[in-house]
């Protein structure tokens, strides 16, 4: 849920915040985060850990990171967020303050506070700025919904039992049952 605020906000007031005190940004409407559940850890660890087995196996030249790992989405000072995991297939974006500009792959691992903002604003920000797959990891639901938005496919949905095809990597299957 926003901030009541009466103001826009920036990045400045991201690095502002009290440290250990984590928010997103998105078109200058501030969000504040909560510490992930155990869970949501584990599952993002294993991805992370599978996707970057994966790219070193075809001796890629993508990068993986994990929240909290810096993305400006935009080139300007209104639009920051830490994805659970981000994938960056040009490195030319990556500086020592985080990715500048879309990342290829974002993965977001929703709880119950976040749930809306990844379904809705998220979706529509991260394809507008150029992401090419956008998935949305449901826990509760154990649902997996991919956006592939490079070949305008609007979404499939995986239960966590399937294998489920990255777009960006064409042999590249991911069950996450197996992490549970």
């Amino acid at each position: 849920m926003a901030l009541s605020q009466e103001r826009i906000n920036t990045i400045d007031d991201i690095y502002a915040l009290p440290d250990g005190q984590r928010a997103e940004l998105i078109d200058g409407q501030m969000y504040m985060m909560a510490p992930p559940s155990r869970i949501h850890q584990k599952l993002s660890n294993r991805l992370s850990q599978t996707i970057t087995n994966y790219i070193d196996s075809k001796n890629g030249k993508c990068d993986v990171y994990t929240a909290p790992f810096a993305v400006f989405l935009n080139e300007d000072d209104k639009n920051y967020v830490e994805p659970d995991i981000s994938v960056i297939c040009d490195t030319d974006k990556l500086n020592d303050r985080g990715c500048n500009g879309a990342p290829d792959w974002i993965i977001e691992i929703i709880s119950p506070s976040t749930e809306q903002r990844d379904y809705g604003i998220k979706l529509f920000k991260y394809r507008s700025v150029g992401v090419r797959e956008y998935w949305i990891i449901n826990p509760k639901l154990q649902t997996v919904n991919v956006f592939d938005f490079e070949q305008e496919k609007l979404s499939s949905q995986y239960s966590f039992d399937d294998d489920i095809p990255a777009c960006i990597f064409g042999d590249l299957n991911i069950r996450i049952a197996k992490f549970l």
